[in-house]
């Protein structure tokens, strides 16, 4: 068993962009990729038992941080459990609740017809996309969006800044309701100084055709008209 001092330094050097191959039995492609650590803190120290906190880029095989620490401590090591407190903008004290809680909760909607707690528990996915730029589009711009179709600049009200061409990006009504994710095609600054051209190529619509009035028209070519 290594030092308590040792431990404390080898989780010091794994701070930062580590490399990281996924496990054997994984649901990724096995190769060496970069994966960012933002903090790596020891909490605990029992025997041959370690608790630990940390922050990490999506996408990290936390079981293979303790492999790898295990190696460079010389003495092995693997994780004995897990614990998720935090995913994108869900902190599990406020946001996260257990699979028991959801189920009684529908229990309970089901045999009495109160849907209270189930309303507390189900959030609306805009939830999810805290954290992603977003932009606000016309409401004669909604249906074509849900119809798959790019966004172009007229149909832009407004947008956060800072966002660069290729970024993932939301679109949202003026009601703050998502309708697709969207691949940025410009960047801020071009967004609002241009009167034309496409803003945002959608790749994922969540919003139902129909939930706006539909604001636009296809065109016929010589061969459609009878």
């Amino acid at each position: 068993m290594a030092s308590e001092e040792a431990i404390r330094r080898i989780f010091k050097e794994f701070v930062g962009p580590i490399y990281q191959k996924p496990p054997v039995r994984s649901s990724v492609k096995r190769e060496v990729r970069i994966r960012t650590i933002y903090s790596l803190e020891v909490l605990e120290i029992s025997q041959n038992h370690v608790l630990f906190h940390t922050s990490c880029q999506g996408g990290t095989y936390i079981r293979k941080i303790c492999y790898d620490i295990g190696e460079v401590l010389g003495c092995g090591a693997h994780m004995r459990e897990l614990r998720r407190t935090r995913t994108g903008p869900f902190v599990e004290d406020r946001s996260l609740t257990t699979l028991q809680t959801l189920s009684d909760a529908c229990s309970k909607w089901l045999k009495e017809g109160n849907e209270e707690e189930v309303r507390h528990i189900v959030r609306p996915m805009e939830d999810c996309l805290k954290f992603i730029p977003k932009i606000y589009l016309r409401d004669s711009a909604v249906d074509a969006i849900c119809h798959g179709a790019s966004l172009a600049v007229p149909g832009v009200v407004s947008l956060e800044s800072d966002i660069k061409a290729n970024d993932e990006v939301a679109l949202f009504t003026q009601k703050g309701e998502v309708v697709a994710l969207a691949k940025a095609a410009m960047a801020t600054d071009d967004i609002l100084n241009f009167d034309h051209g496409i803003a945002a190529k959608s790749e994922r619509v969540l919003m139902s055709p129909g939930t706006y009035p539909r604001m636009w028209q296809t065109r016929k070519t010589e061969n459609d008209k009878g």
